[in-house]
C-alpha cells in the first residue's frame, strides 16, 4: 500500500489537503492525472447508467437541503458511530474498529489484550496476549485469543481492557454514540434556527425530488435517478488513504419500482449489472467477492442488501452495496413535508408509493481500487540487455488519465516535431493526449508505464520518409508495431469508450 501512495503523490494523482500547513486529516486534493481519473470513472458511470440506458435520467441536487430532510431520513436521530475516548493520549477511535480479547492461561483470564482492526487483528492480538504473558513471568497454556469489537465490552471490562494509544489499562471510556453530520449554519444569525447540515449521502435528493422528475420527465415505472456528488461524514478515524475520508463523492441511483413487482429479481438484475461494470473498467474478477448482510444485521426498512468488496492490500472492504429499501424513504417524506409521494400506475388506476433499489458507491474508493488492481512492478530488459525494474499501472483504456502519448524520436529533428505536433493537436479534439519530448525514448515509455498510459505513439523517420506510419507501443506486452493514423483513431474509438 504504502508503494501505492507514493506513487500517487509522485505523479500528480493524489495529494494531503492542506499538506503545506501539515495536512487536514480525512480530506484529500487530487492533482492532474488524479482529477482526471476521477473525471473518467464518473463518465463511465454516467454515460453508462444513465446516457446508455432509456429507463434513467440524471439529477443533480444540493450539498445543502432543509434540516427536516435529515429528520425524516433519520439522519439527525441516528447517523451515529460508536465512539471511544482515551482519556490519557486524548486519541479517539471507534468501538467496532477496536478489538479486545482476554488472555486466558490455564483456563483463567489474567488480563486483556487490544488491537486496532485490520487484515490480521486476530494474529495482533495474539502476538500481544504472548507478550502479556511473557512480561508478567506467567506460567501454564496460553489459549488461543477470541477477539470481540469494544461494543461487546461489560462495564466490568471496560476498566480492564488497555488502550492501544498508551498500552495501559484503565483510560478507555464507554462507547458512546457520535453523530457523523457536519453542522452548519445558513443566514446572518447563529442559532437553533439556522442549524443545517452538509448531506451525508447524495440519496435523500433523489428522494425529494421525486415528485419533480415525475411530473416533468415523462418517467415510467420502473425507472431510475442517478446522481454524482459530495458527501460528508465527520469520520472518528478516517483511514487507509481516501478508502474511508471525510469529504468523498458518491455515484448513486434510486430505481423506483411497483409495490407489487418482482423485487427480488430486480435487486439481482442490478447486482450483476453492477459487478459486470466494474469488470468493463478493469477491475479483475479475482478480486471481486459478494458479502449478503444478515437478516439480523439489515436495517429495519432493507429487504434486502448485498455489498461487492474488493480486495485491497489492506484486506477486503466493501467498494459497492446494492440495497433493497422497500418504500421506506418516500414514505417518511410523505409524513414529514405532508406531499404526497405517489405515482399514478395508469394500467391499475391507481396511485402507489414505489419500492426503492439503490445501488450506491463511492467514487474515491472505486479509484482506489484502480490503483491498487493496476499497480505492479517487474524486471525488465533495455535494449542492452540490463536488466532494471519497471513500475506500471495497468489501468483501462476507459478509465487511463492519458489515453495515448505521442512521442518524436528525436527532439533535435524539425521534421519528426512538426509531424508530431500535428498528430497531438488532431488527436487532443477528442482525447486526453500527452506530448513527450524529452529524454530517451526508452524512459519515457517507462514514465508513461507508470501513469498507466495504454500506448505510445513515436514518430520515426520511416514516418517522415517512407509510408508514414507510427510505431505504436502497448503498455501491458510493450509490444510495438506499425500503424497509420485512420487505425490509430480507430483503435481510440474501438477501446475509449
Amino acid at each position: 500500500m504504502d508503494s501505492i501512495v507514493a506513487l500517487a503523490k509522485r505523479r500528480g494523482f493524489i495529494f494531503q489537503s492542506s499538506e503545506i500547513y501539515g495536512g487536514f486529516n480525512g480530506f484529500f486534493d487530487y492533482g492532474p492525472l488524479g482529477s482526471e481519473l476521477k473525471k473518467n470513472i464518473r463518465d463511465c458511470w454516467w454515460n453508462d447508467m444513465v446516457r446508455r440506458r432509456e429507463d434513467i435520467v440524471g439529477l443533480e441536487s444540493s450539498i445543502i437541503m432543509h434540516p427536516k430532510v435529515w429528520e425524516a431520513s433519520g439522519h439527525v436521530a441516528g447517523f451515529t458511530d460508536p465512539l471511544v475516548d482515551c482519556k490519557v493520549s486524548k486519541q479517539r477511535f471507534r468501538a467496532d474498529q477496536l478489538f479486545f480479547a482476554p488472555v486466558v492461561v490455564d483456563g483463567s483470564t489474567v488480563g486483556y489484550v487490544s488491537a486496532l482492526e485490520s487484515e490480521r487483528t486476530t494474529e495482533a492480538l495474539q502476538e500481544a496476549a504472548e507478550t502479556f504473558k511473557r512480561k508478567k513471568a506467567i506460567q501454564g497454556a496460553l489459549a488461543p485469543v477470541q477477539p470481540r469489537d469494544f461494543t461487546e465490552a461489560k462495564p466490568e471490562e471496560i476498566a480492564l481492557i488497555p488502550s492501544p494509544a498508551t498500552g495501559e489499562p484503565g483510560s478507555l471510556t464507554e462507547p458512546r454514540a457520535f453523530n457523523m453530520m457536519f453542522e452548519t449554519h445558513v443566514g446572518p444569525m447563529r442559532d437553533s434556527a439556522s442549524v443545517a447540515y452538509l448531506r451525508p449521502e447524495t440519496a435523500q435528493g433523489m428522494f425529494v425530488d421525486f415528485r419533480n422528475v415525475v411530473d416533468t420527465g415523462r418517467v415510467k415505472l420502473p425507472f431510475g435517478i442517478a446522481q454524482i456528488g459530495k458527501s460528508f461524514r465527520n469520520e472518528i478515524t478516517p483511514r487507509n488513504f481516501i478508502f474511508r475520508s471525510r469529504e468523498f463523492e458518491q455515484m448513486e441511483m434510486e430505481y423506483f419500482i411497483h409495490p407489487d413487482a418482482d423485487w427480488l429479481a430486480c435487486h439481482e438484475e442490478w447486482l450483476k449489472w453492477c459487478r459486470e461494470w466494474l469488470l468493463s473498467i478493469g477491475l479483475p474478477e479475482s478480486h471481486l467477492s459478494l458479502h449478503e448482510h444478515p437478516k439480523a444485521k439489515l436495517a429495519f426498512y432493507s429487504r434486502r442488501t448485498v455489498d461487492i468488496m474488493f480486495r485491497y492490500p489492506f484486506g477486503v472492504q466493501e467498494l459497492w452495496g446494492i440495497a433493497a429499501r422497500s418504500d421506506y424513504d418516500l414514505q417518511q417524506h410523505q409524513k414529514f413535508s405532508g406531499v404526497p409521494q405517489v405515482y399514478f400506475d395508469e394500467a391499475t388506476k391507481q396511485k402507489v408509493v414505489p419500492h426503492v433499489i439503490e445501488p450506491a458507491v463511492g467514487v474515491d474508493r472505486i479509484l482506489l481500487a484502480v490503483l491498487c488492481a493496476g499497480y505492479a512492478e517487474e524486471d525488465v530488459k533495455d535494449d542492452k540487455g540490463n536488466v532494471e525494474k519497471r513500475t506500471v499501472l495497468r489501468l483501462s483504456p476507459r478509465v487511463a488519465p492519458i489515453k495515448v502519448a505521442v512521442l518524436p524520436l528525436l527532439k533535435n529533428k524539425e521534421a519528426l516535431v512538426a509531424r508530431a505536433r500535428e498528430l497531438h493537436a488532431r488527436l487532443k479534439r477528442r482525447h486526453a493526449v500527452f506530448y513527450d519530448e524529452a529524454g530517451a525514448i526508452g524512459r519515457r515509455y517507462r514514465r508513461q508505464d507508470e501513469i498507466g498510459t495504454p500506448w505510445c505513439v513515436t514518430i520515426d523517420f520511416d514516418t517522415i520518409e517512407k509510408d508514414g506510419t507510427f510505431t505504436l507501443r502497448e503498455r501491458d506486452s510493450m509490444q510495438q508495431r506499425r500503424v497509420t493514423e485512420a487505425e490509430l483513431i480507430a483503435l481510440l474509438d474501438e477501446k475509449v469508450y
